[in-house]
């Protein structure tokens, strides 16, 4: 499936942070894209947590489907990508644990890329 306009395709080599997304988001307001990456960083922290602590899959797939739109907004496309597969093997536990790794360390990732996004 080929992504939108709004979502570029994201190479190995991406920007945790599609800076041209969040700039179109935001409508090149860098106090508002500022805040925005603050709101998505609490909301990641707090996603993952309710990840790694769900015990069901309705659970998963609703903390997954939130943390994939959140990462779209904010241009954290690799986050998103993965947040999906999480969402989809929510029933699988083994899948579910492979996938909650992978999206971790991509959520962490966009977390530590934030503070340098606009000079610290």
């Amino acid at each position: 499936m080929k992504n939108s306009k709004a979502e570029p395709e994201v190479r190995a080599d991406s920007a945790p942070i599609n800076l041209a997304h969040l700039d179109r988001m935001t409508q090149g307001d860098r106090a508002l894209a500022r805040e925005v990456l603050r709101l998505f960083d609490f909301q990641a922290e707090r996603l993952l947590a309710a990840l790694a602590l769900a015990d069901n899959a309705k659970a998963r797939v609703e903390a997954a489907h939130t943390l994939k739109g959140a990462a779209r907004g904010v241009g954290a496309f690799a986050v998103a990508r993965i947040a999906e597969d999480v969402e989809a093997c929510a029933k699988d536990e083994v899948a579910f644990v492979s996938s909650l790794a992978r999206l971790r360390a991509r959520v962490v990732e966009a977390r530590l890329a934030i503070p340098d996004l606009f000079g610290g």
